[in-house]
Order: C-alpha cells, then structure tokens, then sequence
C-alpha cells in the first residue's frame, strides 16, 4: 500500500537549501535580476514562473551549484521527479556539500520509486537531520520507501516513531494509520495461510468483521470459534457486543440474545468485568436496580478503576435515592476521566438531591462546556469496548421490574 506524500512548503525548502544571496556581489546586472525573480517567484509558489527564471540562469551561469539546487527544487513542486533527480545530482557533483540537496534527492527518487536508491538519504534525513521538518518530511517518505520494498517491519518503527515525535500531525496520524491497517492485514494473511482453520483465524477475522461494521459475518467467524473451542474465555462477550453493535444498526432488539451471550461468557470467566457491565447495564436500563448494582459491584471488583462501571452504579444509586454514595462513585469516575459530560451531568443530580446548589451549578458549567467542545456520545461507538454510559431521558426508578 503506497501513497503520494504531501509535497513541503517551497518556502521550507528554501531555508533546508540556504536561502544566501548568490549574486548579491555579482557584476553582472541580468543575474542578480533573474536570481531574485527566481526566488520571488518560488516564495510564492509560481514554480513556472521560477522554472524559467532559474533555467536561465543555468545557461547565464552553468558552474553553480545553487542554481541547480533551486531547481531541483521547483521541479520537485512541479512533480517534474526525474529532472528534480538530475538537478539535484549536478549540484551535489558542483558542491558535495550544498546542505540537504542529498535528501531532497532522495525524496525525489522515493517519489520515482526507485526506493532503493532513496533509502540512504532518507534514512540519514529521518535519523540524523535536527531539523524537525526536514526530520518529517524524510521520515513520511522513509516510511513510504520501505513499505513499497515489502520492509514492513522497518515502515512499522518508523511509523512508531513518527508517532511519538509528531502526535497531533494530521498528515502522520493519516499516514501511520495506512501503515498500521497494513500490518495488520499482511499478518492476518500471514496467520490465514499457516492455520486457514483454527480459532486464532477466526477471532481475528471476526474482530476485523465487526471493525468494519460487518457484523453478521462478525458473527459466524465468533460463532465458527466457540464451535471449535466452546470454553475459549472473551468470545461468548464479543458474540453478545456484536449482537448489541448489530441491534443498534438495524434497529432491531437484540438485548435478550446478548444478554445470554453475557451470562454464559460470566459463567466460563466471573472475572470478565465487560461482560458484567455490560449485564449491569442492560438490568440499569430495565429499572432492575438490584441486579444491576449487583452486576456492576461485579465488574468494578475485577477492574477497579472501570470508569464506565463506576457511572453506571452512580446511575443505578442515583435511580435508588442514594445520592451519597452515588456522588463518591462519580468523584472516581472524573478522577479517571475528567473530560466525559455524563460524569458532569450525574454530578449535577447528586448535589441537588443533596441540597448543594454550588456543587451543582458548578457541575452544571463543567457539563455545558464539555458539551459545546464535544459531539454528542453513542450510545456504543464502533471503537468501544461496552456501551458508553449517555444522559438518561428517563432515569431508571427503584422499584421497577426487581
């Protein structure tokens, strides 16, 4: 899987080149006019404009380094990729050392595809350079060169670390998720054609299924799994998550089947605490408060920092006139997670039914501006492992169905 880099800023690569007046001390009036037109031009992003300014001087002035330097510079913009490659190699032939004209060639090379060739400058670009766009730029490209070598391993490290040095770049999180889908396909094959037939293959396919929201064969790959392995611990839970995902999708209630599901993964595994949310859950919705608390109690003793267990049971204490205790179980769960608007919103409740009317306008304000800064939550989003706890429109009663 190859894709096209974002070609850098001119204006970067005009600093990572030396951005030195070369015919600032020049006689020769022509010269200094067409540099300057030249750079004005690249400045701007006019690379025709700068592609004749600079070829001209070429032909003005043939022995300097520089000139072909800018120009591998515009061609490169201009996807002109082999006269970038030419350029480029007449400079450094001219001046050896002209700085960073040995990675741009590189990066030039890497987008002909002849990875091969561009491996020695990219991977001094992304190992050795100190500077931070250079660093990028050659480590974006490294990591398309050792993909298209079939190097996957090599294009995972270095995905990794473009991760770790760039966490918040749009372009490195795109990338380096291509990267890792990759991976994780080429060794699913791998897995497919060494054991076609065992519960290994079956339970990646069906996580792979239910990623892509394919649930139904989601389902027979799980389903094919307990055939081959019925006390294998994790999948009776993921059967009764994809059945509820599956629900959600076709509008369509599932809960009963996946609560079955839930119940036969807690008898093979009592220390499954998904499985038991996701059963104190269901019962918290149905206003059966007992069992729900009971199941929750369940899950948080297993995983004690569970944040979404812990809003659950202030949900069901809450629901049951305990708003005491209910507030001690969402001070943890803001402790774990001090961005999620349900914490704010129960909090809210607690202290009104404890009569603190700062607390709860203080809750209140934390609520409202987590809500302007985030979308709305679903109520089980393709990522997660459970349900998300949401703003109940009718809050579950004691006394209900228990």
């Amino acid at each position: 899987m190859i894709t096209r880099a974002v070609r850098p800023a001119a204006a970067l690569l005009i600093l990572l080149l030396g951005s030195s007046c070369l015919y600032s001390q020049a006689s020769n009036a022509d010269l200094q006019r067409d540099y300057e037109a030249g750079e004005q031009a690249l400045s701007e992003h006019r690379y025709a404009d700068a592609e004749r300014a600079y070829e001209k001087l070429e032909r003005l002035s043939p022995g300097t380094a520089e000139v072909y330097g800018r120009l591998g510079l515009v061609y490169f913009q201009e996807r002109k990729f082999d006269k970038a490659v030419s350029a480029l190699r007449r400079a450094m032939k001219l001046k050896p050392g002209l700085p960073n004209t040995d990675i741009l060639l590189a990066m030039s090379l890497s987008e002909l595809g002849r990875y091969s060739e561009a491996l020695p400058g990219l991977e001094k670009g992304f190992g050795k350079s100190t500077d931070s766009v250079l660093r990028r730029l050659s480590g974006l490209q490294l990591q398309r060169a050792y993909t298209g070598l079939h190097r996957d391993r090599q294009a995972m490290e270095v995905a990794l670390e473009l991760n770790k040095l760039y966490p918040k770049d749009p372009e490195v999180l795109y990338e380096t998720s291509r990267i890792y889908a990759n991976f994780a396909y080429l060794t699913l094959v791998k897995l497919s054609q060494v054991a076609p037939d065992s519960v290994w293959r079956h339970e990646a396919a069906g996580e792979a299924y239910e990623s892509q929201g394919d649930y139904s064969l989601a389902l027979t790959e799980y389903r094919q799994v307990l055939k081959l392995a019925p006390d294998r611990p994790g999948i009776h839970f993921r059967v009764g998550r994809t059945l509820l995902r599956q629900g959600q999708k076709q509008n369509v209630d599932e809960t009963p089947q996946a609560l079955k599901e839930f119940e036969q993964e807690l008898e093979l595994d009592p220390t499954n605490a998904n499985a038991a949310y996701e059963m104190g859950e269901t019962y918290r919705k149905s206003g059966q408060l007992d069992k729900a608390q009971r199941f929750f109690d369940q899950a948080l003793k297993y995983y004690p920092d569970f944040e979404e267990a812990h809003l659950g049971m202030a949900g069901v204490l809450l629901a049951s006139g305990e708003p005491g205790r209910a507030l001690a179980e969402l001070q943890r769960a803001s402790a774990l997670n001090p961005d999620d608007e349900v914490t704010y919103y129960r909090l809210s409740q607690a202290y009104k039914s404890l009569g603190d009317a700062a607390g709860q306008e203080k809750a209140l304000e934390t609520f409202r501006r987590l809500r302007a800064e985030k979308p709305n939550r679903q109520e089980l989003s393709p990522a997660a492992e459970v349900t998300k706890q949401e703003i109940d429109s009718e809050p579950a009663q004691a006394g209900q169905n228990r």
